[in-house]
C-alpha cells in the first residue's frame, strides 16, 4: 500500500559504484529521525558497473530501522529513473538525491519539518554548495547555478511562476500526490543519455506541478554538498551541456503558457534571444574562443533560439504529445 511512510529518499544513479558509499553513509547517520517513518530506495538506471553489487553489500549489513531498497530501471534517462522512484515509493514525500549529492546530518529532518509547515508546497529544493575538485575560473559564478548550485540565502524563498525560476532536481523534495496529479505519464524531456544532451527534465516536471497550483519553495535548512569533478569544468563537457539546456528551453518556457498565447510568447522569447546574442558578440567577440564562460553563455543563447525548430524536427513536439494538446 502506497503512502504508508512519511518520507522516501530516492537515489537515481548511473554507474555510481564509487559515489554511492559516501551518500549511503551520510543517510545512515541522519539525526532526529526517530519520529519519521522513512525509507531509502536506489534506482539503478541501467548501470554497467558494480552499482548493484555495492547496494547488495550494504543491504546485507544494513541495521537501520529504515529499509534500503534497490530497483532497476532499464530505460535510460533521469526522467525514467525518477518515474520509477515515484512508482515504488511508499512515502508521502519523496526526496531526490543524486549520487554525488551529500546531505548534512539533519537533511531528512529539515525536509520533513518543512513539509509540515508548508502543506501547499508541492516541491521544495535544497541549499546546494559546490565541492569543487579543482577551483573554477573566477567568472564561473555566472554559470554555476546551471550545475545545480543553489545558494539563495538563509531564509525560505517561494518561487513565483512569473519569475521563471525553479530549483534543480538535486536535493529536491516532492509530494508524491503533487507529482501524480500534475506530471504527464510521458514527459517530453527525459534527461541526458548517450548521444543526446537534452536536459531540463526536472524543470519540465516542476513546471507542471507549479501549473497545477502547488507552491515551489527553497528551503535553506536542507543543505547539500555537491561534488563537482574536474571533468565538468572542461570545454568538451560544458559546451554540449549548455547546448542541451538551450535546446530544451522551448518545453520549459511554454508549459505554463495558454495555447492561444504561445505564438506571441515564442516570438518574444526569440527576439530576446537574438538581442542577447547580439550584445554578447559585441561584448565578447574577441574572447569567445578563449573565455569558456562566455562561450557557454553564447551556446545557451543560440540553442535557446533554435530550440522549437530542433524539437519539432526531431519529433519531440508531435500532435499526439500531451504537451501540444493543452
Amino acid at each position: 500500500m502506497k503512502n504508508c511512510l512519511d518520507f522516501t529518499i530516492a537515489i537515481p544513479t548511473y554507474n555510481g559504484e564509487h559515489r554511492l558509499p559516501e551518500l549511503l553513509e551520510r543517510l545512515r547517520n541522519q539525526l532526529d529521525t526517530e519520529n519519521i517513518a522513512w525509507e531509502i530506495i536506489v534506482v539503478d538506471n541501467n548501470s554497467t558497473d558494480n552499482t548493484a553489487q555495492v547496494i547488495q553489500t550494504y543491504q546485507k549489513n544494513w541495521q537501520c530501522p529504515y529499509p534500503l531498497k534497490y530497483y532497476f530501471e532499464a530505460k535510460q534517462g533521469a526522467a525514467y529513473a525518477r518515474k520509477k522512484a515515484v512508482a515504488e515509493a511508499q512515502g508521502v514525500l519523496i526526496g531526490f538525491l543524486d549520487d554525488d549529492n551529500y546531505p548534512v546530518s539533519n537533511w531528512v529532518a529539515a525536509a520533513y519539518n518543512f513539509a509540515q509547515k508548508h502543506p501547499k508546497a508541492g516541491a521544495f529544493g535544497s541549499q546546494i554548495h559546490p565541492d569543487w575538485e579543482v577551483e573554477p575560473p573566477e567568472n564561473f559564478q555566472r554559470i554555476a547555478p546551471f550545475l545545480a548550485i543553489t545558494e539563495r540565502g538563509d531564509l525560505p524563498l517561494l518561487y513565483e511562476a512569473k519569475k521563471k525560476l525553479l530549483p534543480p532536481s538535486a536535493g529536491l523534495v516532492v509530494r508524491r500526490q503533487a507529482w501524480l496529479d500534475s506530471v504527464p505519464n510521458q514527459p517530453i524531456l527525459t534527461g541526458r543519455v548517450t548521444g543526446n544532451m537534452l536536459t531540463s527534465e526536472d524543470l519540465e516536471m516542476l513546471s507542471y506541478i507549479q501549473k497545477m497550483g502547488w507552491e515551489i519553495w527553497y528551503n535553506p535548512d536542507m543543505e547539500i554538498d555537491h561534488k563537482i569533478p574536474n571533468t565538468r569544468l572542461q570545454r568538451d563537457y560544458l559546451i554540449p551541456f549548455f547546448r542541451g539546456i538551450g535546446l530544451s528551453r522551448y518545453v520549459t518556457r511554454m508549459v505554463n503558457i495558454q495555447p492561444w498565447y504561445k505564438p506571441v510568447v515564442l516570438l518574444a522569447y526569440m527576439l530576446n534571444d537574438l538581442r542577447k546574442m547580439g550584445l554578447h558578440i559585441v561584448k565578447y567577440r574577441t574572447k569567445l574562443q578563449t573565455d569558456l564562460v562566455a562561450a557557454c553563455e553564447m551556446e545557451l543563447f543560440i540553442s535557446s533560439f533554435v530550440s522549437p525548430f530542433y524539437l519539432w524536427k526531431n519529433g519531440y513536439l508531435t500532435i499526439n504529445n500531451k504537451y501540444t494538446k493543452e
